[in-house]
């Protein structure tokens, strides 16, 4: 289970306002040549066991105020047939996680996820799934199997995936973003996330403006 470790987490504008700027450039650009390897095959890689793996180092990359990319406009329709907009979610912490039923990491990180959904549910923090690359049927059998009760969008052509190639994309499949209330990115965890780890930076920025 991903922990957080100070040797996997990277914190993102923290130095001088140029530096600061100059390593958000270079984070967001090594993401983007990580995405676009992972998405030679479109955008996610799959071993032929069934199971996943993610292109680069699995960590956590932390984004501090004035250095946190805005999030793309995500338009979708989710797995039920509603549609969702990611603006419509502006005032709240939104836990954005990337999926799929095929991927054998986000079958171990799914029972943290549900568990963590139900624990915040009712606060001011919006869990929604984007499930990658899959058949509607298999995403819904997953998710009723690992009990997770919050909406996830359905991306088979990975296109809201790609909406995020400009800012922080996801470099491998599972991948969870934290955003905040203004609808800017300060976290992503790249790999499997745990309830503790996410825990953890959900309640950084629900602090922010507490």
């Amino acid at each position: 289970m991903f922990a957080l470790p100070s040797s996997a987490t990277h914190i993102i504008g923290a130095a001088a306002p140029g530096a600061r700027r100059a390593a958000v450039g270079a984070a967001v650009a090594a993401a983007a040549v990580l995405s676009a390897a992972a998405c030679s095959s479109g955008a996610t890689a799959q071993h032929g066991n069934g199971s996943s793996f993610v292109a680069g180092s699995s960590g956590t990359t932390v984004y501090h105020h004035g250095a946190r990319p805005a999030a793309p406009q995500v338009t979708g329709t989710t797995l039920s047939g509603t549609r969702f907009t990611l603006s419509g979610e502006r005032g709240a912490v939104v836990v954005l996680n990337f999926w799929g039923s095929w991927c054998t990491p986000c079958r171990q990180e799914a029972p943290a996820l549900g568990e963590l959904a139900r624990h915040l549910s009712g606060s001011d923090v919006k869990f929604v799934g984007v499930d990658i690359r899959d058949e509607p049927a298999s995403a819904e059998a997953f998710m009723r199997n690992f009990r997770i009760s919050y909406p996830s969008l359905n991306d088979p052509g990975d296109a809201i995936a790609l909406a995020f190639s400009g800012t922080v994309p996801p470099a491998g499949i599972p991948t969870t973003l934290v955003i905040d209330r203004g609808g800017r990115i300060a976290a992503r965890i790249v790999g499997t996330a745990s309830y503790d780890g996410l825990r953890t930076l959900i309640a950084q920025v629900s602090a922010e403006h507490s």
